[in-house]
């Protein structure tokens, strides 16, 4: 026998005792391992009720389009090709149940409730331009639509309270490009050396000062990579508001510091010498300091997270369910996430939980700048939920889902792996004790949650949604903000409003607010707002009467009215304060769920603003309500487009009713102010820049549940540790001894996308 034949024998020897000791070492604990991914966990399988939540279907998608273009007796265009006198169709999503038949179904055994659409149709094309919301149904199938607008805001809806189109920005684009520009050449090409491609715009929001406006200041930045950091000093403000294309004109121009009529006056104005020019160095196209590629060489792998024996959470349909967690998730194509049926050891602790409206105002002395409050319901957050990254946004080995949705468009589209799942290790533990006094012990769980995320990237800003559900009954809502910040031309007294970043950027301050709805049901549907805190009393040591005590005191109280129960954001607030149940646990005391807010906002827009009723969520850390269906959400897509006759204003739902035994909904409001600075470029980081809430059990159970974990370790003094009947961790050599066989990268982020 050759020695060839030796080798080739002795080898394949080699590799078959290798994969025996992995198999023997892991035996009847097997990891997600050397061969394959073993199924995921069937301890409790979905049983369906959470498609009453799903979101549509691309198929539900489709036969709601043609049930429209058949149906509503008009023209339809496409809305990616539609002028203003256009009719179109905007959007499309879910028509969700009212909560009393979901319950009916859910907890009664009722009949499932009819499955609907919402479709928003923009109407351009008659005598009263107007916006349209219709019911169409039943689905899959739709054969009726009802009109529900008056309905549901007790007024028509004008058209001018429209959110901008993708194509409204393409022709706001050619306009400046082929009207607007060409009447300053000179002053374009020996500034900026305009090619018409150079240069990019970027909208502010809202449009005006009054109801009717449609009057847009675009911010003009160099072309390039990164281009939020890199403006060149001139702002147009384009009027838009007529349905007539060539009626569209220019209101007024910005140029460093100086305010003219229109291009042709700046023109003549810098022909005869009058205009300080500031001419910015030409960027790279790779954007130079904007740029986020890498200064450094790749080097060893990052760690990684993976799970030994495949992931120990179920998903099937619209369900995830997670030890002893189970709940339904959605995404709105307006406000992002949203929760529904959440429920811990089967018992049901909220109906919803969603996203309602992110917002940001700036400062700055560019027009620009100084205008913005971007509402970011109005561009869509849902809808800009793109594809994640494996190993950057979510874990390697998370589950990633697909979100479908239609807007601005009559086809359907698909996110890929826009939402992920998966199971985190905090590296911390959610509880232990080392006991080396009486008795010698060790008792510990490690921290590990279930997180479902989402990353909405909404113009210059990157927003990461996270919900996480814990061992012990604990839910937590968490936004991170990362992305580029949004830049002014540094001029002037510019310093006042921010930091210098580049030679001509300045780094504007701005706030950023986030609002949520959540509707807990602890122990049902009939709850009352406690409060409970402390206060200091001095009173006599019983034992020596000429000595004082200065002891804390609970101080209990029960809030009965919804305006007891706003709490301004630049109040104090009761530091315990929950959802009481009619019922008690075993201890005698009413069984709760306590919100806990984690913020640090900036001020809240002056009340004497004109347009602050169309935020006024904002006013308000929390503020809790008597739930109702006509108050659905604290906020309106219409809002950012007439926020000066807001169609949803959230300080009306605070009217004083009672919430004594009630259906109640808490509106939480949480953010922070970022003042931009150095480190900021080229973008911000998440350290620092996260805020939420948590949901804690108060007395809920009669102890805590996550005692119950099978994640759990404890052993003593007198025992083998090193066991792993003992001590699970001590197996984990056996247990997780072989790596996992990682899926290969794949990114559909750059599909189907269209460029602005």
């Amino acid at each position: 026998m050759n020695l060839k034949i030796v080798l080739i024998i002795l080898a394949l020897a080699l590799a078959t005792i290798l994969a025996l000791i992995c198999v023997l070492l892991t035996r009847g604990e097997k990891p997600m391992s050397c061969e394959s991914q073993p199924p995921r966990s069937q301890k409790e399988k979905p049983r369906g009720f959470s498609l009453v939540f799903a979101d549509l279907t691309p198929e539900e998608m489709v036969q709601v389009v043609k049930y429209l273009q058949e149906n509503l007796g008009v023209p339809l265009v496409d809305a990616s090709q539609a002028n203003p006198s256009d009719n179109c169709i905007y959007y499309i999503d879910v028509q969700l149940p009212a909560k009393t038949e979901v319950l009916q179904f859910l907890d009664q055994g009722g009949s499932y409730p009819p499955r609907q659409a919402l479709a928003v149709v923009y109407f351009g094309n008659q005598p009263d331009p107007n916006i349209t919301e219709y019911v169409v149904g039943p689905l899959p199938i739709p054969t009726t639509h009802h009109d529900i607008t008056m309905e549901k805001y007790g007024e028509k809806l004008p058209y001018y309270r429209r959110p901008m189109l993708v194509v409204e920005y393409k022709q706001i684009a050619g306009f400046l490009r082929e009207t607007v520009f060409p009447m300053a050449p000179a002053f374009m090409s020996q500034t900026f050396n305009y090619d018409r491609t150079n240069l990019a715009a970027m909208t502010s929001a809202p449009r005006g000062f009054q109801s009717t406006d449609r009057n847009t200041w675009f911010v003009l930045f160099q072309n390039v990579s990164g281009f939020f950091l890199h403006p060149v000093g001139l702002e147009v403000l384009v009027d838009h508001s007529s349905l007539d294309l060539s009626q569209w004109r220019v209101s007024k121009v910005f140029y460093n510091g100086q305010y003219y009529g229109d291009m042709a006056q700046l023109e003549n104005e810098f022909k005869q010498g009058h205009v300080t020019v500031d001419k910015v160095q030409q960027a790279p196209l790779d954007g130079g300091f904007s740029s986020m590629r890498p200064r450094a060489a790749p080097a060893a792998p990052f760690p990684l997270q993976y799970e030994p024996r495949g992931p120990r959470y179920h998903i099937e349909n619209n369900e995830v369910i997670y030890q002893a967690w189970s709940f339904a998730f959605g995404m709105s194509v307006n406000t992002g996430m949203r929760l529904f049926n959440i429920r811990f050891k089967g018992e049901r602790i909220a109906y919803e939980i969603s996203v309602q409206e992110a917002m940001s105002i700036y400062g700055s002395n560019c027009p620009g700048g100084m205008t913005i409050r971007y509402m970011d319901g109005s561009f869509g957050i849902g809808r800009f939920s793109f594809p994640l990254v494996q190993g950057v946004d979510c874990p390697y080995s998370a589950t990633y889902l697909d979100v479908p949705y239609l807007v601005q468009s009559q086809t359907p589209r698909i996110n890929k792996n826009s939402l992920c799942v998966f199971e985190l290790n905090s590296k911390s533990p959610l509880r232990r004790h080392y006991s080396n006094l009486q008795s010698m012990y060790y008792g510990g769980l490690t921290n590990s949650a279930l997180v479902i995320r989402s990353i909405a990237t909404v113009g210059n800003y990157d927003y990461i949604w996270d919900f996480l559900f814990y061992q012990n009954g604990a839910i937590e809502a968490k936004v991170q903000a990362t992305g580029y910040m949004s830049s002014s031309f540094l001029y002037g007294d510019g310093l006042e409003y921010g930091h210098k970043v580049g030679e001509h950027t300045l780094g504007t301050l701005h706030t950023h607010s986030m609002n949520y709805k959540v509707d807990l049901d602890v122990g049902g549907t009939k709850n009352s707002l406690v409060t409970h805190d402390m206060a200091f009393e001095t009173v006599q040591a019983p034992w020596s009467p000429e000595h004082h005590i200065e002891r804390p005191r609970l101080i209990k109280k029960v809030l009965d009215k919804e305006d007891k129960a706003a709490f301004r954001l630049d109040a104090k607030m009761p530091r315990y304060i929950y959802f009481a149940a009619n019922s008690e646990n075993k201890w005698g005391h009413e069984q709760g769920y306590r919100f806990q807010i984690i913020s640090f906002p900036g001020d809240h827009l002056p009340e004497t603003s004109t347009m602050e009723r169309a935020i006024s969520w904002g006013r308000y850390k929390l503020a809790v309500t008597k739930r109702k269906e006509n108050e659905p959400t604290s906020s309106s897509i219409y809002n950012q487009n007439d926020p000066w006759t807001p169609t949803v204003a959230f300080a009306d739902f605070i009217n004083n009713e009672t919430i004594i035994n009630e259906d109640l909904v808490a509106w939480i409001t949480i953010g922070f102010l970022h003042i931009p600075h150095a480190e900021d470029v080229p973008n911000t980081v998440t350290v620092g820049n996260a805020v939420g809430f948590l949901l804690r059990p108060y007395n809920y159970y009669d102890e805590d549940p996550s005692i119950y974990s099978p994640d759990g370790v404890f052993f003593t003094s007198e025992q083998d540790f090193g066991s792993c009947e003992v001590n699970p961790i001590a197996c984990l050599s056996k247990t997780a001894s072989c790596l996992p066989n990682l899926p290969p990268f794949t990114y559909s982020g750059f599909q189907n996308m269209t460029r602005l």
